[in-house]
């Protein structure tokens, strides 16, 4: 009888071994520096697009978003390269205020060299 629980107990037992996978992220972005400011105001249903100014591909600087997104708020649904220009567009799914910062990095570094934030109300 005590056998039948064997193997729950080794189940139980391997879901409580530690895992330690090596997942690398990049470091958050740093401090902001001064940079443009838009605000924008939006129906909830509606589709808000964020641009973000083109770099040279061979300057190794990208936009990323510096901080979270209130997700009950916007929900990202694309981002895309239009020329040199990077769109990425958010649904506003509920009412509320969003912030949409990105700093512009050498890679996947903390430093920021640019800033752009949306300050978006849904109504």
């Amino acid at each position: 009888m005590p056998f039948r629980f064997l193997p729950i107990a080794a189940v139980v037992g391997l879901l409580l071994i530690p895992v330690s996978a090596s997942v690398a992220s990049a470091p958050p972005v740093g401090p902001l520096p001064p940079g443009q400011v838009t605000t924008v105001s939006a129906a909830p249903g509606t589709l808000v697009a964020v641009a973000l100014p083109g770099q040279s591909a061979s300057s190794g600087l990208v936009w990323r978003l510096a901080r979270s997104v209130n997700v009950k708020v916007l929900r990202q649904t694309s981002a895309r390269n239009i020329g040199r220009d990077v769109i990425v567009v958010y649904k506003a799914v509920a009412a509320g205020d969003a912030t949409v910062a990105y700093g512009l990095t050498k890679g996947e570094t903390r430093k920021a060299y640019k800033s752009v934030t949306y300050k978006v109300r849904i109504r």
